[in-house]
């Protein structure tokens, strides 16, 4: 069989007597991502970089930043000529400079190849270079990243992998308590690639075995319809404050599992404390949080009397995190879960991240799969991911990060590949300003998106279905052998002939091939994989796995319950924390002395909210999209179809558009002192009073001129400032803005979907 593995799930390919390539679900799949099938028409449409191109300002000023980015014609070039300038420009900025001045990365879906993964790619090329200025973290959960191993010890990707399945929780959980809801659109994908997809089935089998599900959000569609939630309304960023209520109430009425404390926690007593008012503050009663999260004070004793009397699990969604202090509704989370003592066992416990993507709480043995060897960066300047746009304004300038101070690189050159600042960035406005300043910005991209706009040397890569490769990632029990399905766009490369065109120019491309070709990659990464497996089992030949087309790994033989040898023995397998236990309070935070995150989970009023409105009454939220992979796919025909008039669909309560004068369809502009935004307009009650929803991936579409962005980029509006000095996580999902109805003469067309050449 022949397949193409994505982020997003697997593919039958075939060609149809035209020779163009069709796309269809694979049979073995029960929940098939349909807008993956969109593939096929976006590698061949118009807008796919059909040869090297070089901005005409740059070109003229070779070197030198014009302030011109995102505003210039370019020029296409031969691959010869554009290695040439692309080599002259590293050279120049490693001698004059030193490797710490180039700024180099991706991010992580750009292929769900083992051998094409685009940050692998780039690290190998970059640490044979000499090094480079690297990004730590993801835009998705860098708050969990950074706060986890303080507070339970794992690692952020350990803990997704330790997460109990769907199956034990279905035999023994009575109640999900879900924080930020399940959206079952969000499962659709995972970092790494989809097999088959099991988040759906695996819900539903809770459900159907009696499973309880209540959904605290402000948008009803983030619990699935079939499992008929209770809905409770809750302002964003405020969950926090009803977690604590729910301890006040479990702490007074002498409730909470007073044995798991003390056996598997510590700092219990200095949160209580707090929680109770004794440590100069207010008491976090449900009185108190009713007025933060504008939850009836019935309605948070209710929910305290449900976790107590049933075995709960306490679900907690990435999104929580991407916002003002964002590792306290996680740490609360933690702790809540704590306090009803149900930890290591498949009764509940908590879950962060179930629904996030496919792979949490799916049955798997984690395989130590080979990878492409990346060898060893020499520069130890980094930042984390989020911090792009500061690093840029404060060269030499100093940040807080996890209890250090660091320094930010003087970067002249960005290079990157598998990724797009102008989509998972927040305040672009700001970022396309600090974007000017690096002497010369290189991208490896497939399409003619903003990034590509915005660079100064464009290597048009291609996309998955223009290479083999094989789809194994070490949270999904199946492996795909993604087989190449057309010729290479045009003049277009995979990214490891990029780097190798590249390497030669440089010197060391032998370093960087060792000889191999990209099938001789795939079978070494295969044959070590094989040989270096610790599970016993039995792999077939490559060849034999190459021609059947997929290899599913057999299924655990126990399910797997986060934490189950914790809670059996934490004598014999304690913790990775200080104390080898549960950090309820944490020792080491404390001693950071930080003004924003303290010694234990705690409520801070975030920077923009609707419990102190200023000029801007309404919340943004800026989900993730149905129709498409963060911006991925946005020129296909799925999201294209999910489009108002052209502009990206914000959703607005009916109260909200008839205060304003909206009409469903109508367009409108979305605006706050960081930007203004035009949508269309989506009246629906899915979407609490005072809330819109405006998801993320629209491809950003500036109109300098007019200081107006014309499609719908939620990341125009949202502040780009940290989660906290511990983190510095993104805080998107913390933004104001206000809405009205726009003037004929301020709707203006979409120009991100016509090539540069039309615009010209």
């Amino acid at each position: 069989m022949n397949f193409v593995s994505s982020h997003w799930g697997t593919y039958n390919f075939s060609v149809d007597k035209n020779k163009k390539i069709q796309l269809d679900n694979w049979g073995l799949d029960s929940s098939p991502t349909e807008f993956g099938l969109g593939l096929a028409d976006a590698a061949i449409d118009n807008l796919r970089i059909t040869q090297p191109h070089v901005r005409k300002g740059w070109l003229d000023n070779i070197g030198k930043s014009d302030g011109k980015r995102g505003q210039d014609e370019f020029i296409p070039v031969s691959w010869d000529e554009a290695f040439e300038l692309a080599s002259k420009e590293l050279l120049k900025t490693k001698n004059v400079y030193g490797n710490s001045a180039i700024y180099a990365g991706s991010y992580g879906w750009a292929s769900a190849g083992r051998f094409h993964h685009a940050k692998s790619q780039v690290n190998r090329f970059f640490n044979l270079f000499g090094g480079f200025s690297s990004s730590f973290q993801s835009y998705s959960y860098a708050a969990a990243q950074t706060l986890l191993p303080h507070i339970i010890g794992l690692d952020l990707y350990t803990t997704l992998e330790e997460h109990t399945t769907w199956n034990a929780l279905s035999e023994e959980c009575e109640l999900i308590l879900m924080f930020g809801g399940m959206p079952l659109k969000n499962s659709k994908v995972s970092a790494g690639g989809v097999g088959k997809h099991v988040t759906k089935l695996g819900i539903k089998k809770c459900f159907d075995k009696g499973v309880e599900f209540i959904n605290i959000s402000p948008l009803i569609d983030d619990a699935p319809k079939f499992l008929k939630a209770q809905q409770v309304p809750i302002r964003p960023n405020t969950d926090t404050a009803l977690m604590l209520a729910l301890a006040h109430i479990l702490i007074k009425n002498q409730s909470y599992d007073k044995d798991f404390i003390d056996k598997y926690t510590v700092g219990f007593d200095s949160f209580s404390d707090y929680v109770l008012g004794k440590k100069n503050n207010q008491e976090c009663s449900p009185e108190w949080a009713s007025k933060i999260t504008n939850i009836p004070v019935k309605t948070i004793y209710e929910l305290a009397n449900k976790i107590i009397t049933k075995k709960t699990m306490i679900s907690l969604s990435w999104s929580l995190q991407r916002a003002s202090r964002g590792e306290q509704p996680l740490w609360m989370g933690i702790t809540l879960a704590a306090m009803l003592g149900q930890i290591g066992t498949a009764s509940g416990g908590f879950g962060f991240g179930y629904s996030s993507v496919n792979s949490t709480g799916d049955s798997f043995d984690k395989i130590p799969w080979q990878s492409l060897p990346q060898g060893k960066n020499k520069i130890k300047d980094f930042i984390p991911v989020a911090r792009v746009t500061d690093m840029l304004e404060n060269p030499g300038g100093e940040f807080d990060y996890d209890g250090k101070k660091l320094t930010y690189p003087d970067i002249k050159l960005i290079y990157w590949a598998g990724g797009n600042p102008f989509h998972h960035h927040q305040d672009l406005n700001r970022l396309t300003k600090a974007w000017q300043k690096p002497n010369t910005i290189i991208v490896n991209e497939i399409w003619w998106n903003s990034q590509a706009r915005h660079a100064d040397i464009i290597f048009p890569a291609n996309t998955a279905l223009e290479r083999n490769d094989l789809m194994l990632n070490p949270r999904d029990p199946t492996v795909v052998a993604n087989k190449k399905a057309m010729k290479s766009y045009k003049n277009s490369k995979t990214d490891f002939e990029i780097f190798s065109g590249l390497s030669k120019k440089l010197g060391f491309l032998e370093s960087f091939t060792e000889d191999r070709s990209e099938l001789d990659w795939i079978k070494f990464i295969w044959n070590n994989s094989s040989k270096t497996n610790q599970k016993n089992i039995s792999f077939p030949s490559f060849e034999e796995f190459w021609e059947k087309g997929y290899f599913e790994l057999p299924a655990p033989k126990i399910e797997k319950i986060m934490f189950n040898d914790f809670r059996k023995d934490p004598i014999n397998f304690p913790l990775k924390t200080p104390s080898g236990k549960i950090e309820i309070s944490s020792e080491t935070i404390s001693n950071f002395q930080l003004s924003d995150c303290f010694s234990h989970p705690y409520w801070f009023e975030p920077y923009e909210w609707l419990g102190n409105i200023d000029e801007y009454p309404l919340h943004l939220i800026s989900n993730q999209p149905t129709h498409r992979l963060h911006s991925q796919l946005d020129n296909a025909a799925n999201s294209q179809n999910s489009k108002i008039k052209g502009k990206e669909p914000v959703m607005i309560n009916p109260s909200d558009a008839l205060e304003r004068d909206i009409q469903d369809g109508d367009i409108v502009m979305l605006f706050n002192k960081r930007g203004r935004v035009l949508a269309g307009a989506n009246i629906s009650d899915s979407v609490m009073p005072g809330v819109v929803v405006l998801s993320t991936g629209a491809w950003f579409d500036p109109d300098y001129a007019l200081n107006l962005e014309r499609h719908g980029n939620p990341n125009v509006l949202t502040k780009d400032v940290g989660t906290s000095s511990l983190s510095q996580g993104p805080t998107c999902h913390t933004t104001l803005v206000q809405v009205k109805k726009a003037k004929r003469e301020e709707i203006v067309d979409v120009n991100i979907f016509k090539t540069p050449e039309t615009l010209n």
